[in-house]
């Protein structure tokens, strides 16, 4: 099936038409979405402003992981959810989206960069993660975090411009 029927099927869901004629649940969803990407963006740009020497540096990068990571997954599954939930009711809409289709890339690329960093650089924090100049490579993946996020925030908020022209 191709994607657009797809979009046009999902746009038919009583799901869908509820949320789209009902002012306060899609207001509802917005606000929640704002939050999760809030929590997300924010608790990731905490870490990445750590990994690059420019706040917390006291602080070991593993202690900071460990306290900021359950908020960041918190925002990740509001902000995930509510999104499914948005794109529900607009499906078509956001299907023609460029800057929906560059939000996507956008958080494709951020899990990579940070599911890199975890694989890789962060497996050796216990002996550079007390040191406030972390190594080049992970200085490289919070920059690169750093940018892909505001990258997200900065399409998200291009999408409704876009979509309600």
């Amino acid at each position: 099936m191709p994607l657009l029927t797809f979009c046009q099927w999902l746009e038919r869901t009583p799901l869908s038409f509820g949320i789209r004629q009902s002012s306060l649940i899609f207001s509802g969803l917005v606000a929640i979405h704002t939050l999760g990407i809030i929590l997300t963006a924010g608790t990731i740009w905490l870490v990445d402003l750590r990994l690059l020497g420019f706040g917390l540096r006291r602080e070991p990068v593993s202690d900071v992981l460990q306290q900021i990571l359950p908020w960041t997954w918190t925002g990740f599954v509001l902000m995930f959810s509510t999104g499914s939930l948005l794109f529900c009711a607009e499906a078509v809409m956001v299907y023609g989206s460029i800057a929906f289709r560059i939000k996507m890339l956008l958080i494709l690329l951020a899990g990579l960069n940070a599911l890199i960093f975890h694989k890789t650089v962060y497996r050796a924090a216990s002996t550079w993660g007390l040191s406030s100049v972390t190594p080049p490579r992970a200085r490289l993946a919070g920059l690169l975090s750093l940018t892909f996020w505001i990258g997200v925030v900065g399409a998200g908020r291009a999408i409704a411009y876009e979509v309600y022209r």
